[in-house]
């Protein structure tokens, strides 16, 4: 007899075995996993929505004074924006959850990637993001006013742009350069580098017991400062993952959504491996 996978998750059940399945919504929505380059997905943002993703990653070009979602500038098309891809889906999700992008309360962070000059770029989507204020995380001289999708900046930033709004709705990630920086984690939430330029790990065999102590201090320090980590170009398996998620790792960079989601997912529901 066919043996079903039970996830048992904040008093829901998931059967994955049996073909019998909850919705996205009714799963408890999964902080763990970052979308990376969302938009190359068949469904921008609506497949990282429907595996309970919390974080999406969208690059943008400044093109003819419009925010054009692409990896690259060749592949710009007028029809897919920032506002049609990501912001107008998200606010209607906010206004039908009642102020949350799922059903269930939980943070979301739009990761908007700025390819074309950083300064210009920022400053064309700055009275976009005024627009969608009302569900998106706010930073005023007074704090921080949380809502429903906080937005972070990475590729070009023009930091000093950033620092010097009085009041915003994005803040910006650093690199492993930053890790020991005064910043506010208000300002800069997250710490982003290249996994493999730093550790050459393919996921074969063991992280080494070195490297293996050198991620958990990286880690360490990220979190002293009150902010996340998340390494790009870092191999889509399971081995990764794992010493990731043993190192303390907030975020695992991830481009095949369903095994990602299948791995948090078995990893919180049976913490002593599979039932007999």
């Amino acid at each position: 007899m066919k043996r079903a996978l039970i996830y048992i998750n904040m008093g829901l059940m998931c059967i994955l075995t049996t073909g019998l399945t909850l919705q996205a919504d009714e799963l408890p929505p999964l902080t763990q996993l970052h979308a990376h380059n969302d938009y190359e997905h068949a469904r921008p943002l609506m497949d990282a929505l429907s595996h309970g993703i919390c974080s999406v990653e969208a690059d943008i070009f400044l093109v003819n004074g419009k925010l054009l979602v692409a990896h690259d500038i060749k592949n710009v098309k007028p029809e897919r924006s920032l506002e049609s891809l990501y912001l107008l889906p998200l606010q209607e999700r906010v206004l039908k959850n009642r102020g949350h992008v799922f059903s269930e309360p939980s943070e979301f962070t739009l990761l908007i990637e700025l390819k074309s000059d950083g300064a210009k770029t920022y400053e064309a989507l700055e009275p976009i993001l005024l627009k969608y204020s009302k569900m998106l995380t706010e930073y005023t001289p007074a704090g921080v006013v949380p809502r429903a999708v906080k937005v972070v900046i990475t590729g070009n930033i023009p930091r000093a742009a950033i620092k010097g709004d009085k009041s915003r709705l994005a803040a910006f990630d650093g690199t492993l350069n930053d890790i020991d920086s005064p910043i506010s984690a208000d300002l800069m939430p997250w710490i982003s580098d290249d996994w493999l330029a730093k550790f050459n790990w393919f996921g074969t065999g063991e992280l080494s017991a070195e490297k293996m102590f050198e991620l958990r201090k990286i880690v360490t320090k990220a979190h002293l400062r009150g902010r996340q980590i998340r390494f790009w170009n870092a191999p889509n398996i399971p081995s990764v993952w794992k010493a990731e998620r043993e190192a303390g790792v907030d975020l695992l960079n991830v481009d095949d959504l369903e095994k990602a989601e299948k791995f948090i997912r078995l990893e919180h529901a049976i913490p002593n491996g599979l039932p007999e």
